[in-house]
């Protein structure tokens, strides 16, 4: 039997595996040891034996809740993703599965590797008018890319997509394979109509290091970067601070930026209404633009989210209430969730990359239903 994470987004500790059927593992803790939860790793050379797999310090991750009615994912070729039944005590995560094949992998939530991010930039790249830039070499010397969808000039709006702040949130980057794949399509009539009247700046990842080193939250200098806009440190937190300048250049006339939760099983938005700047203009769009998504996608919802940030009480240091305040336009935080769907579940795969990827097409139909009035 092996036990193996020394991979793209690998994360295991082996505390105890004697047998198979007592296999005893700790999640490592990201950079700075303030954040954990993110797991994924191989189990080999145990096919057709009842194996019992425990993640004993779960109860000590950033968030336990995510853990409760949670079903951990498996896959054999890392193609195909399907669900395991798993229980949470409050501390340990344990589930049991008879392997099929020689190898197995186990994760939080399907992975997305840092290949396939370089072969997403270079799909959309493929497209007529598409280019790309490096914003800034990562503390690990990842490319930290820009996409631009369009050609700036005229009146055209400037629109500000980006994803993965948090490296285990890796179904953000699912949905922005979604949302590229409809954005580039030349025979799509939205997107189309859509780069006639904006730019699109697309960040596919804006934490490649904690992607690749299998973080929950944080960077490579062990930074949230979702807490680093109010003021970005050059060398700790290169990721926002050389993006947030581009978008002073270049201007922002809607931004969105897609995260996943750990603890809630829907898919919803949460906005700036808490910044010092907030009119009823901006609610107004808020609220129209959660409606229009909702009646698009089954998988989108509005009842259930995060409470209401009370007026003039907003972080900025999260990006989107740093655009809200700076920029004084639509700036939104697209969560997803880790668990199901609870208002449309699909129980034997759950959320699922899929998934990601068509709200990432649905959202397409969303921003151009806002942006055209």
């Amino acid at each position: 039997m092996h036990i193996n994470d020394c991979f793209d987004g690998g994360n295991i500790e082996v505390r105890t595996a004697e047998t198979p059927a007592d296999i005893r593992l700790n999640i490592r803790m990201d950079q700075g040891g303030r954040h954990g939860q993110w797991f994924f790793f191989q189990l080999c050379d145990v096919r057709g034996e009842a194996c019992t797999i425990t993640l004993e310090n779960a109860g000590d991750m950033s968030y336990p809740a995510g853990f409760e009615d949670y079903g951990v994912v498996a896959s054999t070729d890392l193609a195909h993703w399907f669900r395991i039944d798993t229980t949470f005590d409050g501390q340990a995560l344990s589930w049991r599965c008879t392997p099929e094949s020689d190898a197995i992998y186990f994760a939080y939530f399907a992975p997305y590797p840092f290949d396939r991010h370089q072969r997403l930039l270079s799909r959309a790249l493929a497209a007529p008018g598409v280019s790309a830039e490096v914003l800034c070499a990562t503390p690990d010397g990842h490319a930290l890319s820009l996409l631009t969808l369009g050609v700036p000039g005229g009146d055209k709006a400037p629109c500000w997509v980006i994803a993965r702040q948090h490296p285990g949130e890796s179904m953000a980057e699912w949905w922005m394979e979604g949302f590229l794949e409809r954005m580039t399509d030349p025979e799509d009539p939205v997107a189309h109509a859509l780069l006639e009247r904006t730019v699109m700046y697309v960040v596919p990842n804006m934490n490649p290091d904690g992607s690749v080193r299998g973080h929950l939250r944080c960077n490579a200098k062990g930074v949230n970067l979702n807490r680093a806009w109010k003021e970005p440190d050059e060398a700790e937190s290169p990721e926002v601070f050389f993006t947030r300048r581009r978008m002073h250049e270049t201007g922002v006339d809607f931004f969105l930026d897609v995260h996943g939760d750990e603890a809630l099983p829907y898919n919803f938005i949460a906005g700036g209404e808490g910044v010092p700047s907030w009119t009823d203009d901006m609610e107004r769009e808020l609220q129209a633009f959660k409606t229009r998504l909702a009646a698009i996608s089954p998988d989108f919802q509005t009842e259930f989210g995060y409470e209401r940030t009370p007026p003039g009480t907003a972080d900025l240091r999260k990006a989107t209430d740093y655009v809200a305040e700076h920029f004084g336009c639509l700036a939104m935080t697209l969560e997803m969730p880790f668990k199901d769907n609870a208002n449309h579940p699909m129980p034997d795969i759950g959320w699922s990359p899929g998934r990601c990827k068509r709200l990432g097409a649905s959202c397409v139909d969303a921003i151009w239903q806002t942006l055209q009035r």
